[in-house]
């Protein structure tokens, strides 16, 4: 059964999974692991060093399909136990979404797309990938690092988090222009492959869009009111 207002920590974890298995994925993210039975949303995460109250936004967040910032940030989140989340949400999709959708794109096109198509769509997925991982290694070594001091008290003079905010291109977009070069123009019969290829595209997409709206309506706005209190 569906819940139609906000989780709370008093909530069972197990409930909210059943009821929203795309959580999982935010779960995995927090370093929470499955297993844990009957406990409540509050007994999971202390268990496993989890800011409660961060998990909580963000799942309500994404459940509640909001994309506006939330009120009261700095009381929502914890930007150390945010960072750990975003940094997770990085090496997933590069360390195993990406390489596994490179294979098995590689496979659905080898047997029914001319040379020169597969090479094509395989060029272009590429170069997805590379502005992807060029997106997140510059939140890695640059904003993260920079969040972190401001955390010690130590605020940087020739930056500011209006900067990443400003270059904050939503990387989602070249896997819709992917997704639609495939729908409109793979040649031969579709597949079981193919179809799951396509599937895991349009996951992917969606995944992208929450990462980061994530970013922009929980990350940058808690670093703003950050900043102003240094």
């Amino acid at each position: 059964m569906y819940k139609k207002e906000a989780y709370r920590e008093t909530d069972k974890m197990f409930d909210l999974i059943s009821n929203n298995y795309s959580m999982l994925l935010v779960m995995s993210r927090f370093g929470i692991e499955p297993g844990f039975g009957e406990k409540t949303i509050g007994e999971v995460c202390r268990q496993d060093k989890v800011d409660c109250c961060t998990f909580l936004t963000v799942v309500n967040f994404l459940i509640q399909k909001r994309n506006t910032p939330v009120e009261d940030i700095n009381k929502c989140i914890s930007l150390e136990h945010i960072i750990v989340y975003l940094h997770n949400a990085h090496d997933y999709f590069l360390k195993f979404r990406l390489p596994h959708l490179r294979r098995k794109l590689t496979e659905a096109t080898k047997d029914n797309c001319p040379e020169d198509v597969a090479f094509a769509i395989t060029k272009f997925f590429d170069e997805y990938a590379c502005e992807v991982d060029k997106h997140m290694m510059y939140e890695e070594k640059i904003v993260f690092p920079y969040v972190r001091n401001l955390l010690k008290g130590k605020k940087n003079p020739k930056y500011n988090i209006s900067i990443f905010h400003r270059r904050h291109d939503q990387i989602e977009s070249k896997i819709t222009e992917l997704k639609y070069l495939l729908l409109k123009y793979y040649p031969g019969k579709g597949s079981n492959l193919f179809n799951s290829v396509l599937f895991d595209i349009f996951s992917t997409e969606k995944d992208l869009t929450t990462h980061n709206q994530i970013e922009n309506n929980l990350f940058t706005p808690a670093i703003l009111e950050l900043e102003k209190q240094i």
